[in-house]
This record gives C-alpha cells, structure tokens and sequence, in this order.
C-alpha cells in the first residue's frame, strides 16, 4: 500500500446561522472533513496515515472517529497533547460569509518531532486549519526532507487572530517562502485577492517558486487552476518555463445547506485525483462534485457514507 500523510487539525465546531432553527450545530470539523473525504476517494491503493495532535480532552472522541474510518493506515491513531483541543465558534451571516472564534491549545509540529513520521510516506496533503499546524521553518526543513509531493491547503495561514480567539483576513508574511514549500497549492477567491495581486500575478510568482498547480476556488462557480505543463503530481524540479495554463472548471449546482468543510472536502477529493493520475480539469470536476455534495450533510461524522450515496449506520 501507498501512505497519504495527512497534517491537520480535528476541531470541535460549534455553529450558528446554517440549521433550521436558532440552536446550534455541533460536531467534528476541522480535517475531519478532509478524512472522510479521503474514506471515499482514495485511489484503492493508497491508505490514510493521520499526523494529527488532539488536546487531551478530546482524544478519546476524536479517536472514536478515526476508527470509523477503514482507509486509513491500520494502527493509526490521534497523536494526544496535554492541552485543551482546539474548538471553533462559527457564526454565519450568508453561505459565503461567516465570524470564526478559536480557542484551545494544540501545538504546531516541529521538525524534530515530525521527521521521523514521514519517512515512510510516498505523499502528504497539509490542510492548515488553525494555521498553526507548520511554522515557515517547520514547512522548509518538512520540504528538504520529505521527497514526495506536498500538496497544501493555505486556507488558516491567511487568518490573523486577537487575543479572544477571532480569526480575520490578513495578508501572509513572507508569502514568497512558503511557495517554494509545496508542490499544490489551494487557496479561495478572497484568500487571493487579499494578497493584493491579479490572480495571475500570484499565479506567476507561484509557478516560478517551483509550485506545479495552483487552484483557486470561486465558491457555487467551481474553481480555476494555473499550471505550466506538463503537469505531473511529484516533486521534482519544475518544467522549463512557458506560458500558464489556465481554465475555470465548472460546480454542479448546490441546494441550501451547511457549506462548513466544502473547502476540505475539495481538497481531499482532488488530493485522491491526482494521486490517481487523473488529468487536472477531471480531478477538479470530481472535487466540485463532492463540495457540492458535502452542502447537504451537517458535520463531518458518517460524512462518507452521505458522499457516497449510502445511508449511514446507526
């Protein structure tokens, strides 16, 4: 079997605004969502091994969810800190607008306490969720090394944060070295516009830092990719410079739902496309499809069966 090293953060999401009543929602979030999507599209071949820290107060739960998992890597397991998991108040305004509140403690990785993990993997998919999964220079020495491809979700890297846990847009420090870092990149239309550039222009500076793709999702309009072929999910020096691709791949339509976890559901399900060698534009179509898809289900719990079209036990 092939290894998938999956780095994220499981979040306990507490939300408000995407239910049909004043209640709340609560349930996992976080990577959870990116798992289960992961559980469904895996090429056969390949299985799920989480690097993920849990707050102590949390780990048996969020373990219990990990098992209902069967892709992944047979003793894996939530890695467990002593301190308080993280958990996020999420208030909607609008399916596209949402206030974010984040408490809790887990700890980025180091190196020296990643290093070891990674040995044995062929490719890892990095979602920053808290955006305090990597440091810049956790992400340098990961990417000098780890051989494999690295593909990132920016998503919480671009979220500054006050002292009570509320999360805003901010521009990344450094942005031009943490490109170099990964091989896919995926950001969404507000994260790039933020940067202050044409999405061309940070697809040009991407490109030419060694990035092999960069996608841009654009909400119920699907996403757009840049890439310079021929384009091969590795990691390897990139080709010889020539003009960037580029196309908007079409979503599905989406009824109304809770659109908590499209972004990582999308993810994992291009993630799995590529690791499958599937051509670009198809591996964004089957990931819109499974955004979309993800609109209709609350939560991240038995969220592969509801992708896959089953009914859920229990």
């Amino acid at each position: 079997m092939k290894r998938l090293g999956v780095i994220g953060t499981m979040v306990w999401d507490t939300i408000y605004g995407r239910g049909p009543t004043a209640e709340p929602i609560e349930e996992w979030g976080g990577i959870a969502y990116a798992l289960a999507a992961l559980e469904v599209a895996l090429p056969p071949e390949w299985e799920i091994v989480p690097l993920v820290r849990v707050g102590s107060d949390m780990a048996p739960q969020a373990n219990a969810f990990l098992h209902q998992l069967t892709r992944r890597s047979a003793a894996a397991r939530f890695i467990e800190v002593p301190t308080p998991n993280n958990r996020v108040v999420l208030r909607y305004a609008s399916a596209e607008r949402r206030a974010e509140r984040l408490t809790g403690g887990v700890p980025p990785w180091t190196w020296e306490a990643l290093g070891s993990m990674v040995r044995d993997l062929d490719a890892l998919y990095v979602n920053f969720i808290s955006g305090f999964e990597l440091n810049l220079t956790t992400a340098r020495q990961l990417r000098q090394g780890f051989p494999g491809p690295i593909y990132a979700d920016l998503h919480a890297l671009l979220l500054g944060i006050t002292h009570h846990g509320q999360r805003f847009p901010r521009p990344l420090p450094d942005l031009d070295a943490w490109f170099p870092c990964f091989d896919v990149l995926q950001m969404n239309e507000d994260e790039v516009h933020m940067l202050g550039a044409a999405p061309m222009e940070v697809a040009a500076g991407a490109l030419a830092a060694g990035v092999r793709l960069l996608v841009v999702t654009v909400g119920p309009r699907g996403a757009v990719y840049f890439t310079v072929r021929p384009f091969v999910f590795v990691h390897a020096p990139p080709p010889v410079p020539g003009p960037i691709e580029t196309a908007r791949i079409a979503a599905p339509a989406m009824a109304d739902g809770d659109p908590t976890g499209c972004g990582d559901v999308f993810g994992a399900t291009l993630v799995a496309g590529l690791l499958a060698q599937r051509e670009v534009g198809d591996a964004l179509a089957a990931a819109n499809a499974a955004a979309a898809r993800n609109v209709a289900h609350r939560g991240a719990t038995r969220l592969q069966h509801h992708l896959r079209g089953e009914i859920a036990p229990g």
